[in-house]
């Protein structure tokens, strides 16, 4: 597998240059998560870091590669986002909704569910 050596900015990793593996297309992943185990032995806290372009192309306009920069909100922001799709209400995604976040307004029961 191939992997390239890529810094990263801002949060705990601040500075370092890490080797990341590459994908299939030759790019390293969108978002690289690194769980911290917890001192108490409780569960990890997972860092987590987006992918950005680390310059502007120079004279000739070439890609100068990848950064990762810190996310402090931790979200993971997977999945394809549709024209139709409503914005992120600003929980993480996978987060249980109640009912009040029903498809009917005030999550009353719709008449079509009767």
């Amino acid at each position: 597998m191939k992997s390239e050596d890529t810094p990263f900015e801002g949060g705990p990793l601040d500075g370092r240059v890490l080797p990341v593996l590459l994908g299939m297309t030759g790019h390293p992943p969108k978002v690289y998560r690194v769980p911290v185990p917890d001192a108490a032995g409780g569960p990890p806290t997972v860092l987590v870091y987006r992918r950005v372009q680390r310059a502007h192309g120079g004279r000739f306009g070439l890609h100068p590669g990848w950064k990762y920069t810190y996310d402090p909100t931790g979200r993971t922001g997977g999945g394809p986002r549709w024209p139709w799709s409503k914005p992120d209400a600003g929980g993480p995604p996978g987060t249980p909704r109640g009912p009040e976040h029903g498809a009917t307004p005030g999550g009353k029961p719709d008449d079509a569910d009767e």
